[in-house]
């Protein structure tokens, strides 16, 4: 059955193909959160763990390509291993449920190492299934054209892309949203289970989907793989070689020669042409190297910066989705008018030179990057390092106040209802504090531990000088643009404050509460309730990632007096600087990523695509591993000095790649073809000749 002039079976391909990307693409967008959030991991090991799942998953397609062409034929292999990916991504869904070993229900699970087991298992399989069919599908869908339908078959291959990145877009934009919801049954929380739910929902949909078109389609039989012929081809040849070291032996034109003595002219020559590719391929990893930390250190970036557009208020996560979005607007641009637009210049952009433009892109992307992130590092709090104490003071009386802290360190004069952001001192040193306000003054001796935070209430009264000590536990930025907020009662009476829907219970006269999470970007109404009159304002509209003590001042008819004193400030930079670094890399993307396999394919025999797509795939796993190489032997502690590391790393690799791609000839691949073709009938006739002498000799006896 056909349908517009393409095989109906296609269809049911490209949804397959649409639903598995949703599902893979959806996953890893919220997987680094996942483990910085939920398993509680710092920003290294969430880094490291994310690239080794990134990295499997491109090392199991070269699984999945010997198991399809030797044993089980495409259409086996990617039901049987949908089947493992769908588990694996309920496995994963299962293992963000934090009710499930919160016993005590606090809202964080009590039992953390049953959830990273779940998860860790949950993603080896993910990585078998998705690996395991990456090579399959695109092949298979292929194998269902006739040979006359070429044009169709193109295509395809065109439809195909479009519809891996219309599910790996819509996947990157919902997902986010739905780990932004609240759920769980005793506690609120961010719901991963939900983010990681809807992707093994969709895994399921796109096994039934290939499976209801199983008899359509046309499923050719395994016909052994030729990366394995290949590669014995290699062994053998250098195996020979090294039997015949020794000077006596003639030397062969190319080491491959050696192989003549057991596999045929045609499979040498479609070889030595791979080899020639898989060389270049050497430096492309750092390439990936780099792009593929969008998903892990860009988007712990975006959570240090400020995601509010107006009316939309953009996730950390939900950043990455401008890539999809550009390729989708970038791929047709490029095509119809920039490469045009180069050749009318008389510039030859070659495959080859599109690749090191690619390279130096994305160089260049993550110089984007770092300058971002030095914008960032001027807004960050500085915390107390371990000998050292950070004290803060607010003056909560009616008369301006000076503190002297002992013995002579400095001495600052703080106004009435105001508050002195942080000052550092020696732990060690910091003996006492002198304080005088009004006509009154006080000493008190300090005992501080070292590497923390402290608030001072002052407050002159009618029979002296108040003082509080208020011990603040937040040694962080507030996570995900949430803001921590507190109160301190400075009305004669005890009151009770609530603030949107989160109580801070009663508040004693100079006490305080302690620190709520607030969502960032919003403002709460503030009530106080005190001897059974409500009071209430609507707090300002607090920005992101900030930390804030509000002090409740009076009540003046139903109307709160409130001021606000700022422990950490809120993120300034805005997520929107990152989009000329998604921009650089994703131009980068199009020329490097694109051209990159359209040139292995032309220059490499037909029969040899399944052996370049894996040494391409293979490129992206080895990229990976770099990050985790790089990450962990470099002790940079900056993590702009990081970005601009790996940009000096791939300028370098795209240096040594411009010099390799100058010295490298194109080859025309059917030209060769044709000449073994020549060679071959050449030999048949010669052969035919022997065989006809022969026989007429018999003939003659």
């Amino acid at each position: 059955p056909s349908c517009l002039g393409y095989p109906l079976s296609i269809f049911f391909i490209i949804i397959n193909e649409f639903c598995e990307r949703f599902s893979y693409y959806g996953m890893r967008a919220v997987l680094v959160l996942y483990f910085k959030y939920f398993l509680q991991w710092d920003d290294n090991l969430s880094t490291a763990i994310y690239h080794t799942f990134v990295a499997l998953c491109y090392l199991t397609p070269i699984l999945g390509a010997l198991i399809a062409d030797s044993w089980l034929g495409k259409f086996k292999t990617i039901v049987s291993l949908s089947i493992v990916y769908t588990i694996g991504q309920a496995i994963m869904s299962v293992s963000s449920i934090n009710d499930l070993t919160d016993h005590n229900r606090d809202g964080s699970p009590d039992n953390v190492s049953v959830h990273i087991a779940l998860s860790m298992i949950g993603l080896i399989l993910i990585a078998l299934g998705t690996g395991g069919i990456k090579p399959c599908v695109s092949a298979f869908g292929g194998d269902q054209f006739e040979d006359h339908q070429e044009k169709q078959r193109t295509r395809f291959f065109s439809i195909f892309y479009l519809s891996i990145n219309a599910g790996s877009l819509l996947s990157t934009i919902i997902t986010p949203i739905l780990r932004a919801q609240e759920c769980g049954i005793h506690s609120k929380q961010r719901c991963y289970p939900l983010a990681f739910g809807v992707p093994a929902a969709l895994m399921a949909v796109a096994l039934v989907v290939f499976i209801v078109g199983s008899r359509m389609y046309k499923k050719v039989q395994p016909q052994g793989n030729i990366m394995i012929q290949v590669s014995k081809c290699i062994g053998f040849a250098i195996k020979n070689r090294f039997r015949h070291r020794s000077k006596e032996f003639p030397k062969r034109e190319h080491w491959l020669d050696w192989a003549s003595e057991k596999y045929d002219k045609r499979l040498i020559a479609q070889t030595k042409m791979v080899l020639k590719v898989l060389f270049l391929y050497i430096p492309l990893p750092m390439f990936w190297a780099l792009f593929d930390q969008q998903g892990s250190r860009w988007t712990l970036q975006a959570t240090t910066m400020d995601g509010n557009f107006g009316s939309i208020q953009i996730q950390p996560d939900q950043m990455q989705t401008v890539n999809p979005i550009l390729i989708i607007i970038m791929v047709p641009v490029v095509d119809a008018l920039v490469y045009p637009l180069i050749k009318k210049c008389k510039i030859n952009f070659t495959p080859l030179r599109k690749i090191t433009v690619g390279m130096f892109l994305a160089s260049l992307a993550f110089v984007a990057a770092a300058l971002v992130q030095v914008q960032i590092d001027k807004t960050l709090p500085v915390f107390p390092a371990a000998g050292q104490s950070q004290i803060k003071i607010i003056n909560l009386g009616t008369n301006d106040a000076t503190v002297q802290f002992e013995p002579k360190l400095q001495s600052v004069d703080v106004m009435s209802m105001k508050s002195m952001g942080y000052m550092t001192f020696e732990t060690s040193q910091l003996q006492s504090l002198n304080i005088a306000s009004g006509n009154k003054t006080i000493n008190a001796v300090v005992k501080l531990p070292g590497g923390s935070r402290h608030t001072l209430g002052v407050k002159n009264t009618a029979t002296g000088i108040d003082i509080k000590w208020l011990f603040d536990n937040v040694t962080s930025k507030p996570e995900e643009g949430n803001n921590l907020i507190r109160f301190i009662n400075n009305l004669p009476d005890a009151v009770n404050v609530t603030m949107g829907d989160t109580s801070f219970g009663t508040l004693m006269p100079l006490s305080a509460s302690n620190y709520n999470l607030f969502p960032g970007g919003r403002k709460d109404k503030i009530v106080a309730i005190g001897n059974s009159i409500p009071c209430s304002v609507t707090s300002k509209a607090f920005g992101f990632g900030s930390a804030y003590t509000i002090v409740i001042n009076q009540c003046v008819g139903d109307t709160l007096n409130v001021t606000y004193s700022e422990d950490i400030p809120p993120n300034t930079v805005h997520m929107a600087w990152q989009i000329p670094q998604y921009f650089i890399l994703t131009c980068a993307e199009v020329v490097f990523s694109v051209t990159g396999l359209e040139f292995s394919y032309s220059q490499a025999p037909s029969n040899m695509k399944a052996v370049l797509q894996a040494g391409w795939l293979l490129t992206v796993a080895v990229g990976n591993i770099i990050v985790l190489i790089v990450a962990g032997a470099s002790k940079l502690s900056e993590q702009w000095a990081e970005y601009v590391l790996f940009a000096a790393l791939l300028l370098a690799v795209c240096i040594i790649f411009a010099v390799m791609a100058y010295f490298y000839t194109y080859t025309d691949v059917n030209e060769i073809e044709a000449q073994l073709d020549e060679e071959e009938k050449k030999q048949a006739k010669k052969d035919q000749d022997v065989y006809e002498k022969q026989s007429e000799a018999v003939s003659q006896m």
